[in-house]
């Protein structure tokens, strides 16, 4: 993405019809089995903390493309200052590619210039790739027109002739949702560049953009439908999606309509001048607004320093990132990419590149207990209910419950003499064989009617009992009575839940009681796993 077009630029903007979260499933990773591919441009922030930059990402991506490959007025190339060779083999060191963007930074005169000068800027760059130890190049040259498309194709394909096949040529494309062929638009030729490209990088943001009227940087639908029409022509293996790392911001004065704003700076605008935060379901994006009074100190972004007034920004949150990351799972896309680092959040990491690859729910967005969730299905000892549904509020059922104590403990059904009949678990039942080990293991058992209610939701005292018994704790020598008011020591579930709690794995409420009789939802439960890691390793 040129930086011209982040501060500057301007693209039609479009109303199209909205969707629903629910209509996004969690998919399976790849078709091929392995981690989606995942890069992000480089442009903003210190070279020499580039490194520890990409090292934050907690090994997310698998490339980087610094802006060292500008172009001279005469459309030759410009080696930036930036070229850091200890840089690269840093990344190389992590397995990480560095390929570099090709940009004209949305000057279209100069793009046109390297387009005509495409034979020698070919030779260049392929020169500057084996001088510098690169991995490739990806080209982002912007705002040129329909008349350079041929140009434009010619250029990619003489530069994948050129750089050996090992090492990428990739192109980054307009987002383009009505299929428009003129205009900066129609300069890219997509079917014909992603036969001589190795992807195409779809800088699916700024559908709102800078002098347009407020609203989201990359709203669901229109994101979906960009993807939609890319794939009319182009193989989804060879499609990765750009996500932006920033928003914009309007003021109500009219003074700011749409400058580029980084995501961790709406955050600390947020937080410093008492914004409030909403979020629109239906464009999957988040809204903050904030007033800057003239007695404040005046925030300065990207060199614009802000006056006193009533601010609107849109920008990208956990949960507008993760729709868009569960979109390439949707689409079955190579993977996704974005604009740029040291502009995101501080907690982007700590779930991209699991959401990247289609592993998670979307109803755990905002939950409180999405960190729980996430970490016990990574331990694969909860699973989700339906596809992108994890179901958090819903009570845990006894067979749910069986099917849990079987993962953490890694068991399946018994032999034949340790199998019990249950009148109402079929031998079809999805967790006939989790039933029947738990039973075996005397987890968990049926009632006196020959029944064992798989369907029933597990109580705070029947899983304290449950997991006392396969965690082995010591129940009988459990010291003193419990802490809750409402659990005597006379009560069946009481040396249980005492050694639970006293193993920090169980807790009460705020008014001393433990509720014993209350129903457990799927998200305690996670939290429950969680809290009994260490017992359970």
């Amino acid at each position: 993405m040129s930086v011209k077009r982040y501060i500057k630029g301007a693209i039609i903007g479009l109303t199209i019809l909205a969707i629903s979260m629910t209509s996004i499933p969690a998919m399976a990773a790849s078709s091929s089995g392995t981690d989606r591919f995942a890069m992000a441009y480089i442009y903003f922030g210190t070279p020499s903390k580039y490194v520890q930059a990409v090292d934050s990402t907690k090994g997310s991506l698998d490339m980087v493309s610094p802006s060292y490959f500008d172009l001279n007025s005469d459309g030759s190339l410009k080696l930036t200052e930036a070229v850091d060779p200890n840089f690269v083999a840093e990344m190389h060191k992590r397995g990480i590619k560095v390929v570099p963007f090709l940009s004209n930074h949305w000057d279209r005169e100069l793009g046109k210039k390297a387009l005509s000068n495409r034979a020698a800027l070919t030779k260049q760059v392929a020169q500057a790739i084996e001088k510098y130890n690169l991995d490739g190049v990806n080209v982002d040259i912007e705002n040129v027109t329909e008349k350079e498309r041929d140009a434009y194709t010619d250029l990619v394909r003489r530069l994948r002739e050129a750089i050996p096949a090992h090492k990428e040529v990739s192109t980054a494309v307009a987002a383009n949702p009505e299929g428009w062929t003129t205009g900066w638009h129609g300069s890219y030729n997509n079917a014909a560049l992603a036969k001589v490209s190795d992807y195409l990088m779809i800088m699916s943001y700024d559908e709102s953009y800078q002098g347009g009227a407020p609203g989201p940087v990359a709203g669901l639908p229109w994101v979906e439908k960009t993807i939609k029409q890319a794939l009319k022509t182009v193989p989804s293996e060879k499609i990765v999606l750009g996500i932006p790392f920033y928003g914009r911001y309007w003021s109500a004065d009219g003074r700011y309509k749409g400058l580029g704003i980084q995501n961790h700076l709406v955050e600390q605008l947020i937080q410093d001048y008492n914004g409030k935060v909403s979020y629109d379901s239906t464009q999957q994006s988040a809204k903050a607004t904030f007033t800057i009074k003239a007695s404040d100190k005046k925030p300065v972004i990207h060199g614009v320093t802000l006056s006193a007034g009533q601010y609107t920004v849109w920008y990208e949150n956990e949960a507008s990132i993760k729709a868009k990351l569960q979109l390439v799972n949707k689409y079955n896309l190579k993977g996704a990419g974005n604009w740029s680092l040291n502009e995101e959040s501080g907690n982007t990491w700590d779930y991209y590149k699991t959401w990247l690859n289609g592993t998670l729910f979307y109803d755990t967005i905002g939950h409180w207990a999405k960190d729980q969730i996430e970490f016990v299905f990574h331990e694969k000892w909860m699973t989700g209910v339906a596809n992108g549904q994890f179901a958090p509020n819903q009570s845990l059922t006894r067979a749910q419950a069986a099917s849990v104590l079987m993962r953490i403990q890694d068991r399946n059904a018994p032999d034949q003499a340790e199998q019990v009949s249950f009148k109402d678990v079929p031998a079809n039942h999805w967790a006939w064989n989790d039933i029947q080990a738990a039973q075996a293991a005397g987890y968990i058992t049926g009632f006196a009617d020959g029944s064992f209610r798989p369907n029933q939701a597990v109580t705070r005292e029947q899983l304290a009992v449950m997991l006392a018994r396969t965690l082995k704790l010591d129940t009988e020598h459990a010291i003193g009575s419990t802490a809750f008011k409402d659990v005597p020591t006379t009560r069946w579930s009481s040396a249980s839940i005492k050694a639970l709690a006293q193993q920090g794995v169980l807790d009460g409420y705020g008014d001393g009681t433990f509720r014993p009789t209350r129903a457990v939802t799927r998200a305690e439960m996670a939290a429950v796993l969680q809290s009994a890691e260490s017992l359970l390793r």
